[in-house]
């Protein structure tokens, strides 16, 4: 049969089978929403009826989102598509100068904005191009504004019926669209259709992957201004899993709270999150135990040393996993398979850390410097490249192709490994590795292992300028406490188990915090900045 793979059919699919199930708001104001999928299913229809019929929203139009994790935010995921526009949901971290890009590239024709957030886009107002209205999300009784024709999310909604027909959209039409950070240049615009939603996030419900079902209740830390907050928004609802969305509540202390009130036992986030939950739980362990058991962790790579000190100390397991903007963004995920089994925890542990096997739908492969693939041995190094049904085949409005090799395989920019059983491990990006002397040096090995001594936080590894050797490693380095002591020589012997002398940094130098871009991860482009202005000095 003809069946269109849509983000209706995902919501109709929820509202039919699983209408009791729950989702959960912690909102900006600290008050808890709670409704069900069938009062989702019955808000999303009010929704399309206004976006069309008062907002003269067609399909084809670009709809702005500019708000936190919260079950508005997750209503316009659906009535948008629903309609047949394409909600568009922008990154509330970006600079401001990228924000208004951003929204006058995809000519946005309606911005939903919280109300926490709106004195960012009334710096930027008078320069978008294409918006007509503003809607404001959860506005409190004082709420004023410089923003122009705007509307209250309740106002839009008032007098309207839940009686509505979706708009009949082919499978391959655009659904959703983000923008990538712009680490090296102008963001760029990545389209997902419905057919790749519905796809990727059937990827993720397997259990080689996230293993999503209608026993989890999931805490999704993941914003969803961030990668359609991992496509989790769609998993749950086929999966019948119960949502808590956290808003604005995204400190360790906060979150923790959550997961214990929510009874959580499954979540996602960043590292950095998750470094946080992990130093706040050591400091002031609860009373009660965490129903935690697991967490998909991505978006940089994880040290093992935080997988083993989360298992150890709290019997919670990381999920590692990898993926892009231009992959939707799962691509693999790190789980161990039977013959993994009868190894001793160590060697799991090393399997464990790597970024992981592919999902069902994508293939990848390492591509070395003379052009041709690198063999699965886990030795041989390579930049890998992907393809699959829900990664691009091209940026929005950009007509290059120099993000594609000959035969159409997307270029990462990742490289690394794929050992015999398949998984992949990512040593570094192109851009960051260090040649001294004519050799690589990975700056994401030496950073992990950094990570692993007991008084180190946070590390961050880049290439600077060097007379004899071209380029050499240097060090930039959170301690866990300021009290904390520890000696270069000290560093250089606990890395010299697993590294050569030429392979150690230079120089270690000590900071508070190391910058990081809007998703989490660390900010290298900045970091050399701060180099070059001489303010990171060993």
């Amino acid at each position: 049969m003809h069946y269109p793979l849509t983000t209706t059919v995902i919501l109709e699919y929820g509202n039919r089978v699983f209408p009791k199930k729950k989702i959960i708001s912690i909102m900006p104001d600290d008050s808890r929403h709670e409704y069900t999928f069938a009062g989702l299913y019955k808000a999303c229809k009010k929704l399309a009826n206004a976006l069309m019929n008062k907002l003269d929203v067609k399909p084809g139009d670009m709809v702005g989102t500019f708000a936190w994790n919260h079950h508005q935010h997750l209503e316009l995921y659906y009535a948008i598509p629903g309609v047949g526009a394409v909600c568009h949901t922008i990154n509330v971290r970006l600079f401001t100068a990228q924000i208004e890009y951003i929204i006058n590239h995809a000519e946005d024709k309606v911005i939903f904005v919280d109300a926490t957030l709106a004195p960012i886009l009334e710096k930027i107002a008078p320069l978008l191009t294409t918006v007509e209205r503003f809607v404001i999300l959860n506005a409190p009784s004082n709420f004023s504004t410089t923003l122009k024709n705007i509307i209250f999310y309740e106002d839009l909604l008032k007098d309207v019926s839940d009686d509505f027909e979706w708009v009949e959209v082919d499978e391959d039409d655009a659904c959703s669209m983000c923008y990538t950070s712009g680490t090296t240049g102008q963001p760029k615009g990545v389209l997902y259709s419905h057919r790749t939603t519905y796809l990727h996030a059937m990827g993720i419900l397997v259990p080689n992957s996230g293993c999503i079902s209608a026993k989890d209740r999931i805490l999704l830390i993941v914003p969803q201004f961030h990668v359609m907050a991992w496509g989790f928004p769609f998993v749950c609802v086929l999966a019948g899993a119960e949502m808590v969305l956290p808003s604005l509540h995204l400190q360790p202390e906060a979150l923790i709270k959550i997961l214990l009130h929510e009874k959580i036992n499954k979540a996602n986030g960043v590292p950095t999150i998750w470094m946080g939950i992990y130093d706040a739980l050591k400091k002031n362990p609860p009373a009660e135990k965490l129903l935690l058991k697991e967490y998909l962790i991505g978006g940089s790579a994880v040290p093992s040393s935080l997988i083993e000190a989360f298992e150890k100390d709290f019997g919670i397991r990381a999920v590692h996993a990898w993926g892009m903007t231009e992959t939707s963004p799962l691509g693999t995920a790190s789980r161990l398979q039977l013959q993994h089994e009868e190894l001793d925890y160590a060697s799991q542990l090393k399997i464990r850390a790597k970024q992981g096997m592919e999902c069902p739908g994508i293939e990848l492969r390492a591509v070395k410097e003379d052009g041709t693939v690198a063999p699965r041995d886990g030795k041989t190094v390579g930049e890998f490249e992907i393809r699959g049904a829900w990664v691009i085949d091209g940026y929005f409005k950009v007509y290059n192709r120099d993000n594609f090799s000959e035969d159409g395989w997307f270029k990462t920019g990742d490289v690394g490994t794929i050992d015999e059983d398949g998984y992949m491990e990512i040593t570094d990006r192109t851009k960051d590795l260090v040649k001294s002397g004519g050799e690589w040096i990975s700056s994401v090995a030496l950073e992990m292992a950094i990570m692993a001594h007991p008084k180190v936080k946070e590390a961050s590894v880049i290439a600077i300028p060097d007379e004899k050797w071209t380029e050499r490693p240097l060090a930039v380095i959170v301690l866990r406490n300021e009290e904390d002591v520890v000696s270069e020589d000290e560093l250089k012997n606990f890395l010299v188990r697993d590294f050569l002398a030429y392979q150690l940094p230079d120089c270690f130098v000590y900071v508070k915090e190391i910058p990081k871009t809007s998703v989490g991860k660390f900010d290298k482009k900045e970091i050399r900045k701060m180099y070059a202005e001489g303010k990171l000095n060993g």
